[in-house]
């Protein structure tokens, strides 16, 4: 384990994704519900949920992370013919959260491959990788063949047939309400 006695405490955050690749037809099982093992996109959102909780436990001397904000989703993409997973993460904290978003993103995409395993076991699972990392205010890292901005779902939008939740206070993510002077 490294020593973070001496590092300062201060905002980190990652995002990281995967995806599962199959045949269109295996994917419409899938936004139909019909993979006869229940609703593949939550279940997998959850597993990246638990996953990155327990990082700690998974991997071989990582610091336990208390993270302030973890968002996984996965969503079908029908023009690619796959599940496409996204893992935010955040945490104040010595160290970073990069570990906890990859863990998510790996076993998110692991539970899409076990659930549509007997309908096509040819499905394949690829692309885990780090898109972003930020540490403080100041340094970040950005795969270079990352979209300039990775931006996700506005809060409220329907998303994969799913409507996503506006934060406390109503209004959707990235929506600013202007005040009219008198």
């Amino acid at each position: 384990m490294a020593d973070a006695t001496e590092l300062p405490v201060m905002p980190h955050r990652a995002l990281a994704e995967a995806e599962v690749t199959m045949a269109q037809e295996t994917l419409s099982a899938i936004i139909d519900g019909a993979t006869g093992r229940g609703d593949v996109l939550s279940v997998a959102e959850q597993a990246g949920v638990v996953a990155a909780k327990r990082t700690d436990e998974l991997i071989p001397l990582a610091h336990p992370a208390w993270l302030t904000q973890l968002q996984v989703s996965a969503v079908p993409d029908r023009a690619s013919g796959s599940v496409k997973i996204r893992c935010e993460t955040a945490a104040v904290s010595q160290l970073g959260v990069e570990m906890e978003a990859l863990t998510a993103a790996a076993v998110a995409a692991l539970t899409v491959y076990d659930m549509i395993r007997e309908i096509e076991p040819g499905a394949t699972v690829r692309s885990v990788r780090l898109v972003s990392s930020q540490a403080g205010g100041y340094d970040e890292w950005r795969r270079p063949d990352a979209p300039q901005e990775a931006r996700r779902a506005p809060k409220g939008v329907r998303v994969a047939g799913r409507i996503t939740h506006a934060p406390r206070g109503g209004q959707p993510f990235g929506l600013a309400v202007r005040k009219r002077n008198p």
